[in-house]
């Protein structure tokens, strides 16, 4: 299969990308390609322009701060997966990445790619919403931030602005004490998760401090388990507690479809949350 025509664009600075999104008709963004590609193949969409990132230096690489990592939107996935630094200061980042794709795919595929294209399968949206990721876009109006709570609008559809590009992604350090995982059911290796559930979780004193469940699959973004965080915070980091994520995590309303229909993902979400509390609450008291 082949995609419609189009008009390849290859900018060779972030300004000049701005202005070809500000003055051309109907044109799409290339980062990695991974899945815009076999969209256009199929012609599931069919832009009239492409414009491709990948001649933008400035929006690749990985930069530490006191606080958190700057990670550029067009930085790959294998990138991510074999930074030390990502390993040593986001690990939740780093085991979510693991699970993208194939090894062929994560060489291509970039960290904004996957954010932008936000499917609800997608591994690193729900580590995004566990690690409250700040992300920095610009278009022709000039730059602006957001947090990615507020970046989701729908079925893949994103908050940004005709125009716009995601630019940057900051995520946090990993706090003292704290433990991560990121657990997911899918139907065959590499594939889509089906249900994908993200936990920080800090321990002190054998009690739960801070803690963020982010669960992907169940909706048509990422959600946060905010009920469930605040019922768990400040208590004993034992098995009741567990118990009591399990059975908040598995009320979640859920959407389905004939494959995986809602009800079975209502299941997997509460097996997958007591799963991944445990494996982070250990992970925390041995930190």
């Amino acid at each position: 299969m082949k995609p419609a025509p189009f008009e390849y664009h290859l900018p060779s600075s972030l300004g000049d990308a701005v202005k070809l999104l500000d003055t051309l008709d109907d044109a799409r963004i290339l980062a990695g390609g991974q899945s815009l590609i076999p969209m256009m193949n199929l012609r599931v969409v069919t832009p009239s322009h492409l414009v491709d990132l990948g001649q933008l230096s400035e929006l690749c690489g990985i930069n530490e701060t006191a606080s958190s990592l700057r990670i550029g939107a067009m930085t790959t996935q294998r990138q991510l997966e074999r930074s030390e630094l990502v390993r040593t200061c986001c690990p939740l980042l780093a085991a979510a990445v693991e699970h993208v794709g194939h090894q062929q795919t994560r060489n291509r595929g970039t960290i904004g790619g996957s954010l932008c294209h936000l499917d609800p399968g997608a591994e690193l949206p729900v580590a995004a919403a566990a690690l409250d990721a700040k992300l920095k876009v610009v278009g022709i109006n000039g730059p602006r931030a957001l947090r990615f709570e507020e970046f989701p609008d729908g079925y893949l559809t994103t908050s940004l602005d005709p125009g716009e590009i995601l630019t940057e992604i900051e995520v946090r350090k990993a706090f003292p004490h704290e433990g991560h995982a990121f657990i997911e059911f899918n139907q065959r290796n590499a594939d889509f998760a089906v249900v994908s559930v993200a936990i920080l979780v800090t321990v002190v004193d054998e009690r739960i401090g801070q803690i963020r469940i982010a669960v992907g699959g169940v909706s048509y973004a990422p959600i946060r388990l905010i009920e469930a965080e605040a019922a768990l915070a400040g208590n004993s980091a034992d098995d009741q507690t567990v118990d009591t994520a399990e059975e908040i995590a598995s009320a979640v309303p859920c959407q389905g479809d004939e494959v995986s229909p809602a009800e079975f993902r209502q299941h997997l979400c509460g097996v997958l949350v007591r799963r991944a509390l445990k494996q982070a609450i250990e992970r925390a008291k041995a930190a």
